[in-house]
């Protein structure tokens, strides 16, 4: 968990000016007595702030939930402070435009419900839709899906980041028994199963080998898989740590397909699954290699074999955007990775979340005519799990796709 020392310098002249101006609105209504209680008390939070970012959070011995917690602690009491600040202060320009001596009480009033009512919502986002799993149900039809397959369904899960959860299963379960509850005939998981070193799934190996489906369960790796956010001891470590994460997906009985191939059969017909490892964003190395796991030369082969539908899991959404949308065609894609922000307002098909302004594609089914006029396809599942930031907010629910494959047109 990266923060970086100029967000830091900036959180704490954030909290300062926050403060500084609503001592200044507590002494007009509560004189120096009330000031002083104020600033007892934002002192503590800037305390709480101090001890955050002492905590180490890339050290290979330690975790990062006790700092995810006691930061949004923090950021749920500012971000309460800061509304009513605005509240308060457009109280005050009113006031200043309009030349009357109108009482400014009102806006502060205004402000301080605000303020409350959204560090509620937060903290609901923490104890409350964080567990609430939804199933998002999608149809996907394709010409080059083989008529036995008509009716296959597919359920896809996504960062799953079972550190943020410790040791406590009880969420875990209940994602594995909606899993086996819609009866899959595949589970795919498209990354990020833990925040940052492989012990996080120790806890988790016997509920997460839970999950039944007829075709099995395929895995990838995502961009926290990897131990990229430890400052480990040498580099060996960090291969061992790389090594068990991936022995302990075996152990849960989970097939990974780490820029592999393989075809799910169904009598004589088969579709082509892919997985290609993290394809990563600058500073971080691409692992993934979609020619290393469908060459080139088996491409057309795969056609012959009656293989024509091809699925791909791909972390990062981004891939598709980029390269696969343009350059292949792969029927669908499915990616994970945005986690929506883990901020999501979404009524009926209208859906809206601040990572639009980070991904072109971040939740949901994204369709585009590859260079040669072909359909490929993507679907972003938002994730299960959270990580940054301890809440899942508003409609960003843990999200469960069932995605039923339909032979021929819409």
């Amino acid at each position: 968990m990266r923060i970086p020392a100029l967000s830091i310098i900036f959180l704490f002249i954030f909290a300062f000016l926050i403060d500084l101006y609503i001592s200044f609105d507590i002494k007009q209504m509560w004189k120096k007595r009330g000031v002083i209680i104020y600033w007892i008390s934002s002192a503590l939070c800037y305390a709480l702030l101090i001890v955050t970012i002492s905590l180490p959070r890339r050290d290979a011995d330690s975790g990062i939930s006790a700092v995810m917690w006691l930061l949004f602690t923090f950021l749920t009491i500012y971000v309460a402070k800061a509304l009513y600040v605005i509240c308060s202060f457009f109280g005050r320009l009113v006031r200043l435009a309009s030349r009357i001596r109108w009482n400014i009480y009102p806006s502060r009033w205004v402000g301080l419900f605000l303020g409350l009512s959204v560090m509620a919502l937060m903290w609901v986002g923490a104890g409350y839709t964080r567990h609430h799993i939804m199933v998002t149900r999608e149809i996907f039809y394709s010409k080059n899906l083989p008529e036995s397959f008509n009716g296959y369904k597919i359920v896809q899960l996504s960062d799953l980041h079972v550190g943020t959860w410790g040791e406590n299963s009880e969420y875990l379960q209940n994602l594995v028994d909606t899993v086996n509850s819609l009866n899959p005939d595949l589970v795919v998981f498209t990354g990020d199963i833990v925040n940052q070193k492989s012990g996080e799934l120790t806890p988790f190996i016997s509920v997460l080998s839970g999950i039944q489906a007829k075709d099995g369960v395929y895995s990838i790796l995502g961009n926290h898989d990897y131990g990229d956010y430890v400052d480990w001891h040498s580099p060996a470590d960090k291969e061992r740590n790389l090594l068990r994460l991936k022995d302990y997906q075996r152990k849960m009985g989970w097939k990974m397909l780490n820029n592999e191939s393989t075809y799910i059969h169904n009598g004589k017909d088969s579709i082509l699954l892919i997985g290609v490892e993290n394809w990563g964003e600058p500073p971080f190395p691409k692992y993934g290699d979609l020619e290393y796991a469908w060459p080139s030369e088996n491409r057309e082969a795969s056609l012959q074999n009656g293989s024509s539908f091809k699925l791909l899991l791909s972390h990062n959404p981004e891939h598709w955007n980029q390269e696969i949308s343009k350059n292949t065609n792969i029927d669908l894609t499915l990616s994970g990775h945005t986690h929506a922000m883990q901020a999501m307002i979404k009524i009926g098909d209208w859906k809206w979340s601040p990572a639009k302004y980070r991904y072109e594609q971040w939740g949901g089914r994204y369709d585009r005519k590859n260079s040669k006029g072909e359909q490929t396809s993507l679907y972003v599942n938002i994730g299960s799990g959270a990580v940054g930031m301890p809440a899942r907010l508003l409609s960003a629910y843990p999200e469960v796709t069932l995605i039923t494959l339909r032979s021929g047109d819409n």
